[in-house]
C-alpha cells in the first residue's frame, strides 16, 4: 500500500514516461512511484505546479481495498465525513480503470445506486449537495474522486473546496481527465476538435460577435469554429483557406508571416495551430500575452520528438504571471503536441 500523503498524476500509457521526467524537473527530491496502469504517485508540493503530460490528478490519494460494492459506497461516503459540510457542493467522479467489457463499468454503476441509497438512509443533506456535471469547477464546490483497478481494488481522493478550484490547472473537471471528441464532418479537418476541447477545458468558448486572430489558419479548421457560431476571424497564412470560409464575410483572410503579424487592436481570442518548432511557437505566445494583445487564447505547441519536451518548461515559468488563468496540458485530440490556453 502507498501512504495518503501522496498524490497520484494519471496519464496515457504512452506519456507516464514524460510525465516522471516533468515531475522530476519540477522537483528532484521527491518521492516518485510508478503505478502500473495509471501514472505516477509522488509527494511532490502541489502549489505552483503545472504538468503538460498529465491526463488528472488526485490530491493526496489513499490505495484502499473494498470486498463489496456495499463496501465502497461505503469508503465513498467515509471520504467525506469530516472533511466538507454535508450541505457544500460536491462532486462524484467514479469510474473503472481495469478490464476491457463493461464489468467495471457496471460494477461502479452498482456502487453509485448503493451509495445513493445509503445517503437516503443517513445523510440526505451530503445526497441534495451532490452535484451532477462536467462544466468547471467553482470555489464552492469539492471533488471526490474513486478508482477501481479491480473489483476490490482503488483509489480514493477528496478535494475540499476551493482546491479543485484553485488547482484547476491539474484537476480536470471532466472524470478521469477525458473529454469526448468533438464531432463534425462539414469541417476542413479533425483539427478543429483541439479547439473545441480546450474550450471545454478552460469553461469558455468562442462566441458571436466576438474578434479571432488564427495564425497558420489554412485549411482552416480553426478559423471554421467561430465562424460557425457568428464571430469574426482574421485569418493569417501563406495559403487560401477553404473556399466557403474565403467567400464568408465574416473571415479576412491576410498573406502574412504568422510569427510577425500584429492586430490592429485587442482581440477576444488569439488561436494558433501552425506548424513550427515548439521555441517558436513558445516565443510567439509570450510575445502575445506580454503585449496583451489577446484576452483569451487556445495555441498548440507541436514536436517532432520528445527531447525538446523540457521546453515546455518555459511556458510554466513565464506564462502564468501574465495571465488570469492558464493551462498547458496534452489534450485527448493531441498527437505529438501540447496546447497552452487560458485567459489574459
Amino acid at each position: 500500500m502507498i501512504e495518503p500523503s501522496v498524490h497520484l498524476f494519471l496519464a496515457d500509457p504512452d506519456t507516464a514516461p514524460f510525465l516522471a521526467d516533468e515531475l522530476r524537473r519540477a522537483a528532484p527530491n521527491a518521492v516518485q512511484h510508478e503505478v502500473e496502469g495509471l501514472g505516477i504517485a509522488t509527494d511532490v508540493p502541489l502549489e505552483g505546479l503545472r504538468l503538460a503530460f498529465a491526463r488528472q490528478t488526485l490530491p493526496a490519494a489513499a490505495e484502499i481495498q473494498a470486498a463489496s460494492i456495499n463496501a465502497w459506497a461505503d469508503r465513498i461516503i467515509d471520504a467525506t465525513t469530516g472533511v466538507f459540510p454535508d450541505d457544500q457542493p460536491w462532486r462524484l467522479h467514479l469510474w473503472p480503470q481495469y478490464g476491457e467489457g463493461k464489468a467495471g463499468l457496471h460494477r461502479c454503476e452498482l456502487i453509485h445506486a448503493s451509495l445513493v441509497e445509503r445517503m437516503k438512509k443517513r445523510r440526505r443533506r451530503l445526497l441534495r449537495s451532490l452535484v451532477d456535471s462536467d462544466t468547471v469547477f467553482d470555489a464552492q464546490t469539492s471533488l471526490v474522486q474513486c478508482i477501481l483497478t479491480s473489483p476490490e481494488t482503488g483509489w480514493i481522493s477528496t478535494s475540499q473546496a476551493p482546491q479543485a478550484y484553485a488547482l484547476r490547472s491539474l484537476i480536470s473537471s471532466f472524470p478521469r481527465g477525458e473529454v469526448p471528441l468533438a464531432d463534425d464532418k462539414s469541417a476542413p479537418s479533425r483539427a478543429f476538435t483541439k479547439l473545441v476541447e480546450s474550450e471545454q477545458r478552460l469553461g469558455r468558448q468562442i462566441e458571436h460577435g466576438q474578434t479571432c486572430v488564427d495564425l497558420g489558419a489554412s485549411p482552416g479548421s480553426w478559423s471554421y469554429v467561430p465562424i460557425q457560431r457568428g464571430a469574426s476571424v482574421i485569418a493569417i497564412d501563406r495559403s487560401e483557406l477553404r473556399e466557403d470560409l474565403m467567400r464568408n464575410p465574416r473571415l479576412h483572410f491576410e498573406v502574412a508571416d504568422a510569427f510577425k503579424y500584429k492586430p490592429p487592436q485587442t482581440v477576444d481570442w488569439l488561436m494558433c495551430d501552425v506548424i513550427a518548432a515548439p521555441q517558436r511557437s513558445i516565443d510567439l505566445l509570450l510575445e502575445w500575452l506580454r503585449e496583451k494583445r489577446m484576452r483569451n487564447f487556445i495555441v498548440t505547441i507541436k514536436f517532432k520528438g520528445q527531447d525538446e519536451y523540457p521546453l515546455l518548461d518555459i511556458l510554466k515559468r513565464e506564462a502564468p504571471p501574465l495571465c488570469a488563468d492558464f493551462h498547458l496540458t496534452r489534450l485527448c485530440a493531441n498527437k505529438n503536441e501540447v496546447c497552452a490556453f487560458g485567459v489574459v
